[in-house]
């Protein structure tokens, strides 16, 4: 096991070094881990041979249990209320309709027989979260008439359905007896009620308190993750609607610390993407592909300019939407990590079909991401369907619990210049707000009328500063260093971008000002702006 090790760890570190740079670039950042695993794989330069499905099956479709439980988790229901209905239309009715024009297409223009057109329309009906959150996130689109929150509901839902449909094809292409009806009432029926049931069950026991501490908080919910896919697989349920179902749930409902398990899942997530991502290019051979090509293009192309919109023009016709909102969800209709796994599983079925489908659905995926994912901040733009006055973020649960109030405090002696003074003569921000005075160990809820008296312990209230990644903190360390050493911080130069934020003396921290001496020991944490370059 040391060689996949290594290689894991490779790509993280890769990940993790590349970050920056990757978000600048105008193509979706996932489309670079699918060439790095092509660069990686016996076609590329380090030739790995790597042919494994079974392996890539179960790692992707566990990464994707991650992906599918986060994308409920974000998903602000409050925010996407407006759009829900068409959302869960397109999710479902829609992936039905993309995978009946697909087949249709593939069974006429490609004379290909229908079970096998079926099997490729299933395969690629649905379309692809973490490319459509990555791409708004990244390039910061928020999309007017709700227009990103239809989109993250729909990409983060309709997975179920297209593998849904995609099991029922490879069922009968192999032969077997399948009472579809009755299956896809299982299979929806036994999801929604798994997934409500253990998103109730985890807020319940987390709200309760029984677990001691955050990292329980944390494992505990992997655990419900995990329970919430296996439980209804195991019972002829549908594992991925149900632990989207689960994510939603516990996602809107309030926990206590719940930003630091946003921070854990979103992490595990990233590094699921490009897991996902990566191993699908290492097991793809490039010398294979152009067998599938000309197919593939024929495809994409009757996706993406004929069916999507049909189907989208159709569905959301009921609700009136304007023009350009329906040329924007048809647009981002991207095909991603989904498709590939569920055609990897579909392989694994060793069922006998005209093309190599796993090849086949890479490059309709790749192109996909590659073309509508580069080009939708520019149709975005194009269309006009850029809202300027909002923000992506507030589509998801995660904006709230990183942008929430932090506690300040300010101890009055009796040289404040604040003593004898009332609160409304201070004249503070409005998004600075004195929420309480603690005076002689009692708390006291201030008015504009309170007067602050020496001895007085003053809680303020204030928003988070949350765009942390252009400031830098460091610390030195005085010891003999003359340009410190018992000198005050008014006689220390200081460039504008650069300032002594606060002291660390022995066992206290000092918040220092223009006369605050330096002494010997001192440990001094500095700040510095550092913009893009």
């Amino acid at each position: 096991m040391n060689g996949p090790l290594l290689l894991v760890g490779c790509v993280i570190f890769i990940c993790i070094l590349l970050n920056n740079f990757l978000e600048k670039l105008p193509v979706p950042s996932l489309l670079i881990f699918i060439a790095l695993g092509m660069l990686f794989g016996e076609n590329g330069i380090l030739r790995i041979q790597f042919n494994d499905y079974e392996t890539v099956n179960v790692v992707c479709s566990v990464c994707l249990i991650f992906i599918m439980f986060y994308g409920g988790f974000e998903t602000n229901i409050k925010v996407a209320r407006p759009v829900l209905v068409p959302s869960v239309i397109l999710s479902t009715l829609g992936v039905a309709g993309t995978a009946g024009g697909v087949a249709l297409f593939a069974h006429f223009a490609l004379s290909l027989p229908w079970l096998e057109s079926f099997l490729i329309g299933s395969v690629i009906s649905s379309t692809d979260a973490a490319s459509v959150f990555n791409i708004l996130r990244s390039k910061n689109l928020a999309l007017k008439y709700h227009t990103d929150s239809l989109l993250e509901v729909e990409s983060g839902s309709n997975d179920p359905m297209s593998y849904m449909l995609t099991a029922v094809a490879v069922a009968l292409l192999g032969g077997k007896s399948v009472n579809v009806p009755l299956l896809l009432i299982m299979q929806i029926g036994i999801g929604i009620l798994c997934g409500i049931a253990m998103g109730w069950i985890a807020v319940k026991l987390l709200h309760r308190q029984i677990l001691p501490t955050q990292q329980s908080h944390t494992i505990f919910l992997l655990a419900i993750m995990i329970l919430s896919y296996a439980v209804p697989s195991c019972i002829g349920g549908n594992g991925y609607l149900s632990v989207y179902l689960c994510g939603i749930w516990i996602g809107n409902a309030k926990l206590p610390r719940k930003k630091y398990l946003i921070h854990f899942f979103d992490v595990l997530t990233d590094i699921a993407q490009v897991q996902i991502f990566f191993l699908l290019g290492l097991l793809v051979t490039p010398a294979e592909l152009p067998a599938v090509i000309i197919p593939a293009v024929l495809l994409m192309l009757i996706l993406t300019a004929v069916v999507r919109p049909a189907v989208t023009a159709a569905l959301m016709a009921p609700f009136r939407p304007k023009m350009r909102q329906v040329f924007m969800v048809s647009w981002a209709g991207l095909r991603g990590a989904a498709s590939i796994v569920f055609a990897i599983g579909a392989v694994i079925a060793d069922i006998d079909i005209t093309y190599n489908l796993y090849n086949l659905v890479f490059c309709i995926v790749i192109m996909s991401i590659s073309i509508q994912g580069t080009l939708l901040p520019w149709a975005a733009k194009k269309l006009s369907m850029i809202d300027k006055t909002a923000d992506v973020n507030h589509t998801f649960n995660d904006y709230q619990e990183d942008s929430d109030i932090s506690f300040i405090r300010i101890h009055l002696d009796e040289t404040h210049s604040w003593c004898g003074r009332t609160l409304e003569q201070l004249r503070l921000p409005s998004e600075l707000t004195v929420s309480m005075i603690i005076r002689n160990d009692e708390a006291l809820v201030p008015t504009g009328q309170t007067v602050l008296n020496s001895g007085d312990m003053l809680v303020l209230a204030a928003r988070s500063f949350d765009d942390r990644k252009h400031f830098i903190l460091s610390e030195i360390v005085v010891d003999n260093q003359k340009q410190y050493l018992n000198k005050t911080l008014s006689q220390i130069p200081q460039m504008h971008s650069t300032r002594i934020m606060l002291i660390k003396r022995g066992m206290d921290t000092i918040i220092p000002s223009g006369k605050t001496k330096i002494r010997p020991g001192d440990t001094l944490v500095t700040i510095k702006f550092s913009p893009d370059k």
